[in-house]
């Protein structure tokens, strides 16, 4: 009996062995499960452009809870930390902050409440505009030239509101920068361009004071980016870099972009490097310490033109339907595959699109859906349901899947 035993033991042993040496000689990779579902703590959310509804969805199970804004038709927008969004009301002269509950620790998540509206709401003159950084979120308010400014830490604070700065601006459709040294890019209009567009850049305090005067003009500003150290505008004139010490300079657009130029600026996730677009020539990575610029995708009939969540790769959605991802490291193409049907390139209301690490997330305004399209299988994974008319999408939360 006790020699079965060990006999028995020793069988089972043996066993458990050969399996570990079989696993070690299997070279397959494993896809992480957040290549297939998608991070624990990361939620799509989405307004619509005829009522007040707004959706949060959790792509990991593909539901979706309801919010009502206080206007229709909204503008959304991530803060820098990622837990919270700007719902900016332009014509309504109103902006929301909506909590998404979590708290990220670095290696972990941790939930810090319920989806939520934030006490911190903003009235201003046409807030446009919408930036995060050091903390802060701001608005540039076309009404008046003014921004508004508040803290990421307000937002859940009863009775908070957003300061104004008056830097005894024109009123313009402008556009504002945040340093990481705590003072701001802010465009000026000079009426040397006819139309609503600025002409210069100065830099300011946050009491309004003028550190350092515009030395640069150009014919028309718009869109623009920071890194901290950096902001980059879109300009008729070339691109135009400021830098916190009051130093600027125009990189020129290549030769063949004729009166073609960057409306908007995107930031990446690599030191001095962002991203231009224009529908009339496409994208291009910008190398602001080098002065250069070179296409990613020279294309006419783009639709969407996204960076990720982390700022590593670049999403192009043509009319066609196609789309393409690319590295913003080596600036390859990743992925290529039709995803949608044609949108005509007057439609009134198109498809918008968002990127994180391994899924787009494509409205669809005919059907009131959310796609989830995969880039580990090449295919929408999820039709996700949400307003009737879904209008404008951004992404809030973290890239991460642990917890205490």
């Amino acid at each position: 009996m006790t020699k079965n035993y060990f006999k028995l033991m020793f069988l089972a042993a043996f066993s458990l062995f050969a399996v570990s040496c079989s696993n070690d000689d299997d070279n397959t990779v494993e896809t992480p499960d957040e290549a297939l579902t998608e991070f624990k703590y990361l939620r799509i959310l989405l307004s619509d452009e005829k009522t007040t509804q707004l959706t949060l969805v959790n792509p990991v199970d593909a539901t979706s809870a309801f919010f009502n804004a206080k206007f229709a038709k909204s503008s959304l927008y991530t803060t820098e930390s990622g837990r919270y969004a700007g719902i900016v009301h332009r014509l309504d002269n109103t902006v929301e902050t909506f909590d998404s509950g979590f708290e990220s620790h670095g290696d972990h998540v941790d939930v810090d409440g319920v989806p939520q509206f934030g006490a911190l709401i903003g009235q201003s003159a046409m807030p446009t505009h919408f930036k995060s950084k050091i903390g802060e979120i701001l608005t540039f308010n076309d009404g008046d030239g003014t921004l508004s400014v508040a803290k990421e830490s307000e937002v859940n604070t009863a009775g908070a509101k957003f300061k104004t700065i008056n830097a005894g601006l024109l009123a313009h459709h402008g556009a504002m920068a945040a340093f990481g040294n705590g003072t701001y890019a802010i465009t000026v209009k000079d009426n040397s361009v006819t139309g609503t567009l600025p002409e210069k850049v100065k830099i300011i305090d946050n009491t309004g004071k003028t550190l350092f005067e515009p030395t640069l003009a150009t014919k028309g500003i718009h869109g623009n980016a920071s890194d901290g150290t950096y902001a980059v505008f879109g300009s008729a004139s070339g691109v135009l870099v400021v830098e916190n010490n009051g130093k600027q300079k125009l990189i020129a657009f290549p030769e063949d972009f004729g009166t073609a130029w960057f409306g908007t600026i995107l930031e990446t996730d690599y030191n001095g490097k962002f991203v231009g677009f224009t529908a009339a020539k496409g994208a291009y990575i910008i190398d602001v310490v080098n002065g250069t610029m070179k296409p990613i995708i020279q294309n006419t009939t783009i639709m969407q033109c996204k960076v990720s969540y982390n700022h590593k790769k670049l999403g192009i959605l043509l009319h066609s339907g196609d789309f393409k991802l690319f590295d913003l490291n080596n600036l390859q193409v990743e992925k290529e595959v039709k995803v949608i049907s044609e949108t005509a390139s007057d439609a009134t209301l198109k498809p918008q699109m968002q990127l994180t690490q391994n899924f787009a997330y494509i409205t669809s305004p005919s059907t009131g859906e959310l796609l989830q399209f995969s880039f580990e299988k090449g295919s929408i994974v999820n039709k996700i349901k949400v307003s009737n008319t879904p209008y404008m999408i951004t992404i809030l939360g973290f890239e991460n899947s642990e917890s205490h």
